[in-house]
């Protein structure tokens, strides 16, 4: 009930109304659903009013119903993220007991539910955590197939369903990384016989009972669909720099780092005395082999992409998980049995003392940074309490005790952590808010603009300020990642909704009153363009005013 239930329900479900929607994604995934909502369209998923065909319409569809059950907030924006993530951590549980023991189920559960990766993308509205669910599901489904001394059909089934639940969330990656990760276990694991036994009609079917028919009808309405969503946001956006993301090839290994902490910290302390002959020996080939080939077939298919996001490698943190799950188990019992385990000297403990210091640090860090300074007095009642927590883990974490015995460190160290990453929501929340998300200005738009008037975005596009003013706000120059829904408007409405600077300056010297908000960079601009501009309200990141 702790592992599986408590703890998961105070890291993922109680802080998702505690922040403000953040720029750009959460506000996007959020504008979307509302839009179709408010359309009675949920075919064509729409963003600003035009088209957005970069990702699949699911997750879309889950926070769309979730809107109509809980209204159109925080918490319903974030909600199907954190079930996934949640999701994640039961299936954790369950590989953890079929592999092993219950107890080393909970042990990787709890393992997952605390990494600071999984904890951080689990509580935002993105699409990556679903996809990683339905991923790890279907990986999962097509693994218990291929070992059942009997095959039992309905695993194969549900790796077809769950890959094309993947594939509504994120696009064909959801079919190439299941079928991916399982064909090469199999050959992996000297199966290759039977890699043909993959192949099912009745899957296919059902497949495409789930997938198709979306496709058919967005393609329906849309003719252009198949060009845009297939081969530019598929073939190039991974070959190509199309997008301006290109990173190193070793981009993705201090985040697996960080993203193990607080219990990478731990695993020279857990390691202690043991051999690699015996680590080895803690997994079953079936299980080392499958866990090995899991990270390695996604590290490499996006460490050698083209375009690298830190969210892109959630699916492989399941089965760290459970590699270290069952290390700590394993670790646990030497402990339980005395004289076994050879002492803990500082050389293990220095990793768990330098966390909780580079906790620390950043937690202290925004009183020192250049932009977006925090006054100390301002500062100090937000992360009082998780510095306290993150003080006490190396304390803590050395002291046996609740209910795994001597070992009951591991449980210490769970719920503590899981404590600080609740109490560490509240500074980072009053930290990014004020320039991360479009909430501040929204309510400024609502105190200091008459309903009637327009709003113009000035050099931004802030999702989030029609999602929470529910005003379809024109864009002066950034239009971004929406230009391809743009051009397909009808020439009145995009030269309305979607102007450049030269026809905004030139709107502006024909209108009495025109308002407009714009980042702090963009304002010297507006200023030498319009000098008898108002400023009406700004938060030094954001600024709301009347042009005359």
């Amino acid at each position: 009930i702790l592992i599986l239930v408590l703890i998961p329900l105070l890291v993922y479900i109680v802080p998702l109304p505690l922040s403000p929607l953040m720029e750009p994604d959460e506000g996007r995934y959020s504008a979307i659903p509302s839009e179709m909502n408010a359309t009675g369209d949920y075919v064509t998923p729409r963003l600003k009013g035009v088209v957005y065909f970069e990702k699949p319409p699911l997750a879309y569809w889950a926070t769309a119903l979730l809107f109509k059950v809980f209204g159109e907030n925080e918490f319903a924006s974030r909600l199907f993220a954190a079930l996934c993530a949640w999701g994640c951590i039961l299936l954790t549980y369950r590989m953890g007991v079929f592999f092993h023991d219950v107890r080393t189920g909970l042990y990787a559960a709890a393992v997952l539910t605390t990494f600071l990766y999984h904890a951080a993308i689990g509580r935002i509205n993105i699409l990556d955590m679903p996809l990683a669910y339905f991923v790890c599901l279907a990986v999962w489904s097509g693994f218990r197939y291929t070992v059942a001394a009997e095959k039992r059909p309905l695993w194969l089934y549900l790796m077809y369903l769950f890959s094309a639940l993947a594939f509504l969330t994120k696009g064909l990656i959801g079919i190439v990384f299941p079928f991916g990760i399982v064909v090469i276990w199999m050959i992996a694991s000297r199966r290759w016989r039977a890699v043909l036994s993959l192949f099912s009609p009745v899957g296919i079917a059902i497949f495409a009972a789930a997938a198709l028919p979306w496709l058919f009808l967005v393609q329906k309405a849309n003719p252009d669909f198949f060009r845009f969503f297939f081969i530019q946001e598929h073939l190039l956006r991974y070959a190509t720099k199309m997008h301006g993301r290109y990173q190193p090839v070793y981009f993705y290994a201090p985040i697996v780092l960080a993203g193990t902490l607080p219990w990478c910290a731990f695993l020279p302390q857990a390691l202690r005395g043991v051999k690699l002959r015996s680590l080895a020996g803690l997994f079953r080939s079936d299980e080392k082999r499958l866990l090995v080939v899991w990270i390695a077939v996604i590290l490499a298919f996006f460490s050698l992409s083209s375009s690298k996001l830190i969210p892109y490698i959630a699916p492989i943190f399941l089965p760290i998980a459970l590699v270290f799950g069952a290390i700590f188990r394993s670790s646990d019992d030497l402990v339980d049995r005395p004289g076994n385990a050879p002492p803990i000297q500082m050389i293990h403990r220095f990793p768990v003392i330098l966390q909780s210091l580079l906790f620390a640090a950043a937690l202290i860090a925004p009183l020192f940074v250049p932009e977006h300074r925090v006054a100390l007095k301002q500062w100090w009642p937000w992360i009082a309490a998780p510095l306290l927590l993150i003080s006490l883990l190396p304390i803590l974490s050395d002291r046996p005790g609740g209910i795994l015995g001597r070992a009951g460190w591991f449980l210490n160290v769970h719920c503590l952590f899981a404590l600080f990453i609740f109490a560490v929501t509240f500074p980072v929340s009053a930290y990014l808010s004020p320039y991360k998300s479009a909430y501040p200005l929204a309510k400024a738009i609502e105190a200091f603009v008459p309903p009637r008037e327009r709003l113009y975005q000035y050099g931004m596009s802030l999702y989030g300020i029609d999602f929470y003013t529910r005003r379809r706000t024109p864009i002066v120059d950034d239009i971004g990642e929406i230009t391809y829904g743009s051009r397909q408007l009808p020439r009145e409405e995009r030269e309305t909704f979607f102007l450049y600077s030269d026809t905004f300056f030139s709107l502006v010297r024909q209108k009495v009153t025109l308002y407009c908000a714009t980042e702090r960079d963009k304002l010297e601009r507006l200023k030498k363009e319009i000098p008898g501009l108002t400023v009406l309200w700004h938060n030094n990141a954001f600024y709301l005013m009347k042009l005359k």
